[in-house]
């Protein structure tokens, strides 16, 4: 069974094999198949048309699957290997260990994002920008620019009590958990942390960084977190709404997997904790 372990919890090996097979996935063109997938949806997805990965309720169980596929290929590279995840609302500095040159490398230059350390650096010759939103092919961030601040945990708490999974109109608009969660309302959980990281995580290129996966491995797991503290409350909505995923739909672009068969992780992985 994969065990999803906080970023800070790993060992020095656990950090290797996992650098390791980014730049294996990287290597063979893989990784950047799931960068243009995520891209063509989050341009695909608008409030007032079709929405499947961003904008709408299935925006977590998509994510869910787009992040099974994205280990099933780690572990394709080496069998050991599992997501880790990110609590920002602990590691909230750019000089958090994650950030540390062994393991995702740090913030970029000021003139222009480029990340100067680290395994996906520009100077280390493996990880160009090939999905690209402009000309230039190296990795960019932005950690906390501007006196931005990443979610505390009693503004994660304050969404997590919220009861209601989502509701009309079923978009960037909508009240309830999923919404406030991806951030277009409220306090802004998902949203602030791709701001807060900047450069690619800004954009809908976003998986270019490898952070992303860590960040969404967070979401999910608070995704996981409000299932446990509203067993009566399901994803909605369930049926007979149009541009949008019900429960029993299929979601592109597999085809092969509705919301319902994705509201329980555990036979596909566990959190450490």
């Amino acid at each position: 069974m994969t065990v999803r372990k906080n970023q800070s919890a790993l060992t020095a090996d656990e950090k290797r094999r996992f650098v390791a097979a980014l730049m294996e996935l990287k290597r063979s063109g893989r990784y950047d198949e799931f960068v243009t997938t995520h891209n063509d949806f989050i341009v695909s997805d608008t409030d007032n048309g079709e929405r499947t990965g961003h904008r709408s309720p299935s925006f977590l169980p998509w994510h869910r699957r787009f992040l099974l596929e994205f280990e099933r290929a780690l572990q394709s590279v080496d069998a050991s290997v599992a997501l880790p995840y990110w609590d920002w609302t602990v590691d909230r500095s750019p000089r958090a260990s994650l950030w540390a040159p062994d393991f995702l490398g740090g913030t970029g230059r000021d003139r222009d994002g480029r990340v100067p350390d680290g395994p996906f650096a520009s100077s280390a010759g493996n990880w160009q920008i090939n999905v690209r939103v402009d000309g230039r092919t190296f990795l960019r961030r932005s950690l906390g620019s501007g006196g931005r601040q990443l979610p505390t945990a009693a503004e994660v708490e304050s969404v997590l009590s919220m009861a209601t999974y989502d509701m009309a109109p079923w978009n960037s608009g909508s009240d309830g958990f999923r919404n406030h969660l991806e951030g277009w309302r409220g306090v802004n959980l998902h949203n602030r942390v791709h701001v807060w990281v900047g450069g690619h995580m800004a954009t809908g290129a976003s998986p270019n960084d490898p952070v992303f996966w860590l960040h969404h491995a967070y979401i999910d797991k608070l995704w996981a977190e409000w299932q446990r503290r509203h067993p009566g409350s399901g994803y909605l909505p369930v049926s007979g709404t149009p541009n949008v995923i019900d429960l029993n739909e299929t979601m592109r672009p597999w085809h092969d997997t509705s919301p319902a068969d994705l509201l329980d992780h555990t036979p596909h992985y566990t959190f450490d904790v």
